[in-house]
């Protein structure tokens, strides 16, 4: 091979493996930007979380930044109804055994779409609601699931505890959870969600009381 020979297939070889190298790399941009889209799981957060006296009792302020990842919009929108729990507990340290609880709230929802009427019923409970005793609860309709998921975000003014049960100069805290329950879907969804980070979704903080809170 002479030397313009030489040359021209070392171009050849070296365009050859620069374009391998772009197409590598706009493959892994691709592929980047697919994970990304498809990364977008359910998402809670707590943005407030107060506690104030009210009429002789100690009531609970909380909101929510709450999102439904696509598997559970898609679930939802297929007729599969989905159970939010969000709890809240005043408890008093002891040293020597397992804290005291003072006080506690529990609020359960139902949240269901309605291919009929292309509207979202939300109920709402004190009770862990049954799938057949939907009629002791309290039920919203309405026509988006924004506007329907805007309720479980706002929570507030939950009586937790009695201020009269309280004490001034004891150590105690509020702890607050909230969850998506997945035992409430079909066994088979159950399983199934145990491996997508859509359905994982739980918040939890503790708020410690000072004397203010409760004096």
């Amino acid at each position: 091979m002479n030397t313009t020979g030489f040359i021209t297939h070392c171009w050849k070889s070296a365009k050859l493996e620069l374009w391998g190298c772009c197409r590598w790399a706009l493959g892994a941009l691709w592929l980047l930007s697919a994970c990304s889209a498809w990364s977008q799981s359910s998402l809670a957060e707590l943005t407030e979380l107060r506690v104030e006296r009210q009429d002789g009792a100690l009531v609970l302020h909380a909101q929510l930044r709450l999102e439904l990842g696509p598997a559970v919009e898609d679930a939802l929108v297929k007729g599969l109804a989905v159970h939010f729990v969000a709890e809240a507990e005043v408890m008093r340290d002891r040293w020597y055994w397992y804290d005291r609880k003072l006080g506690s709230v529990s609020r359960y929802y139902r949240l269901a779409f309605q291919p009929l009427t292309r509207r979202w019923r939300l109920n709402v409970s004190n009770e862990p609601i049954p799938s057949s005793g939907l009629s002791s609860t309290i039920s919203q309709n309405f026509e988006s699931l924004n506007e329907a998921l805007g309720v479980i975000r706002r929570q507030s003014g939950w009586k937790v505890a009695n201020m009269a049960d309280l004490d001034v100069d004891a150590h105690q805290y509020v702890a607050y959870r909230f969850r998506l329950d997945v035992s409430q879907l079909p066994r088979p969804f159950q399983i199934a969600a145990g491996n997508q980070a859509d359905w994982n979704l739980i918040v939890s903080r503790t708020l410690r009381l000072n004397a203010e809170s409760v004096r």
